[in-house]
């Protein structure tokens, strides 16, 4: 198993069918393939080596997907870089991977000076934009242009592809480590719970230094189907896009998807193309789903979750289970059932499986599970002990198969001897109307440990009151769940490169000076 082999199969069997599509930049399968090749050829040239890193700052482009390819096929492994880290993040991953070559667009050209004078390694550095390189950096089609192409590396299987950094809610980030396998393998189970008869035209809408979105870098080009570039997300670009291209698969976040939702009204696009809709990254509240149905009339929506660690996907649930009627009613705020080739089971905190129905941690094994943590042998071990893979997700298997993630197990909630999980009181949040976004937490108390505390962000124009949403908290959900204190916001949650709410850092504030910090 080897991924370039997707790529050379697409160039075989759509040869003028279009890969690619960057705004008026179009591109077909031959001229993409030969592009990759070329590019491959560029960069042994600078002395790329097997197993060497090649690390990508960059916004989505058919650039990134080049390179992604390129970096394959010349037999070395791609490190997305998240493009919302500071300078100082940056560089601390940098220098764990220690790529010679680092790839950036247009929009990090300023801090070059200070992330070469911080990391060692990096030789060479490639400007995958659309301005003139400055003194020092290789303009990117100028390198291509005088490359010639090499024939693929072909490896594959157990060899590592790609670096991913996980987000470091605890200590320093991690470089999860994928191989050809997990990547194929995870891409092939994806596509099976997705399956059209008409060809794919997939948005890449989400960044692409993520996992959510990297991993249809493989799985489109195995199908020969089309990839459309949004730059980063933009909601009210999403919905233009769609229409434009007429596009059929994209990936989102609920966040993003409560985001679209919220900026619908303003844009008259047609998004009738859009016939299906994978999402992930956090759990996905009902009331949510609800919008995304009124934006996209004629889409399915399939949950996908996992982590980077498996490539990403874990479970799947399909379109026919996103009902709250009729027999297959009850299974909507589950996270499906395990994907093909996708071990499953729920343990206790000494790695003791639970009877059914009863809460855990996720443990999980399969071919698209990684091979470790970059330079991390002890945490590698601790994750996949027993030849297990501790997802630090908490959940239950029910009677069917069907995974139902209850919170992080960090962040759950323990106030006054009782467990409250954040997801739950989210879930209730998100039901009151005019709300947009929000977040609970567990907060320091001196009489309970912990107390829940949600911080809510209204819609444009909307207001809440604190004690009306309590009120509705009350009338839905058991009085230890509901928060003992909440804040309403005006500006924007953090969030990461990837849309998800950055807790660690509304828990911040909170937690100062205590021994004991949430994570």
């Amino acid at each position: 198993m080897y991924i370039t082999q997707g790529l050379t199969r697409a160039v075989l069997v759509n040869r003028q069918g279009m890969a690619t599509i960057d705004g008026e930049r179009q591109r077909t399968w031959a001229e993409f393939g030969g592009r990759v090749a070329k590019l491959a050829g560029a960069l042994q040239s600078l002395g790329m080596e097997t197993d060497d890193r090649v690390a990508v700052l960059a916004f989505n482009s058919d650039r990134y997907l080049e390179l992604f390819f390129a970096v394959q096929w010349a037999g070395g492994i791609i490190v997305p870089l998240n493009t919302r880290l500071a300078v100082a993040e940056l560089v601390t991953m940098l220098n764990d991977a220690g790529p010679r070559i680092l790839v950036v667009d247009d929009s990090f050209v300023n801090i070059l000076p200070e992330l070469t004078a911080k990391v060692a390694a990096i030789q060479y550095i490639i400007l995958a934009g659309d301005s003139d390189a400055p003194e020092g950096v290789l303009g990117y089609e100028e390198l291509m242009a005088a490359a010639v192409a090499i024939p693929d590396s072909e490896r594959g299987n157990d060899d590592i592809a790609a670096i991913l950094y996980t987000g470091g809610t605890t200590g320093l980030p991690k470089g999860v480590m994928l191989t050809h396998r997990n990547l194929i393998s995870n891409a092939l189970a994806a596509i099976a719970n997705m399956p059209d008869p008409q060809p794919w035209v997939y948005l890449h809408s989400a960044p692409m230094f993520h996992i959510a979105d990297c991993q249809w870098n493989v799985g489109i080009t195995m199908l020969a189907a089309t990839h459309v570039f949004m730059p980063r997300f933009v909601p009210e670009q999403l919905l233009t896009t769609i229409e434009k291209y007429q596009v059929t698969h994209c990936a989102l976040v609920p966040t993003m998807i409560n985001l679209v939702y919220n900026v619908a009204h303003r844009v008259q696009a047609d998004t009738s193309s859009l016939i299906r809709l994978n999402y992930g990254g956090s759990p996905m509240p009902p009331a949510i789903i609800t919008k995304a149905r009124d934006i996209f009339p004629n889409c399915q929506f399939i949950q996908g979750y996992g982590q980077t660690e498996t490539a990403p996907n874990i479970s799947m649930l399909p379109d026919a289970y996103h009902v709250t009627e009729g027999p297959m009613a009850g299974k909507i705020e589950s996270a499906g059932r395990p994907i093909l080739t996708m071990a499953v089971k729920i343990v206790d905190a000494v790695d003791n499986e639970v009877p059914q129905g009863e809460i855990g941690e996720i443990a999980v094994r399969g071919p698209n599970v990684m091979a470790g943590y970059w330079n991390k042998p002890e945490e590698t071990a601790a994750a996949l002990r027993g030849g297990w893979l501790h997802t630090g997700d908490a959940g239950y298997l029910d009677e069917d198969g069907f995974l139902t993630i209850v919170d992080r197990v960090k962040d759950m909630i323990i106030t006054g001897g009782e467990n409250v999980y954040s997801a739950e009181v989210e879930n209730v949040i998100y039901q009151y109307p005019g709300v947009a976004l929000c977040a609970v937490i567990g907060i320091p108390d001196e009489i309970w440990g912990e107390v829940v505390h949600a911080i809510v962000v209204p819609k444009e124009g909307v207001e809440i009151t604190a004690e009306a949403l309590l009120q509705h908290c009350r009338a839905h959900i058991a009085g230890y769940k509901c928060p003992r204190s909440l804040d309403i916001h005006t500006d924007p949650l953090p969030m990461s490169g990837a849309g998800k709410i950055l807790k660690r850092e509304l828990r911040k504030p909170f937690w100062e000076g205590h021994t004991r910090q949430v994570s």
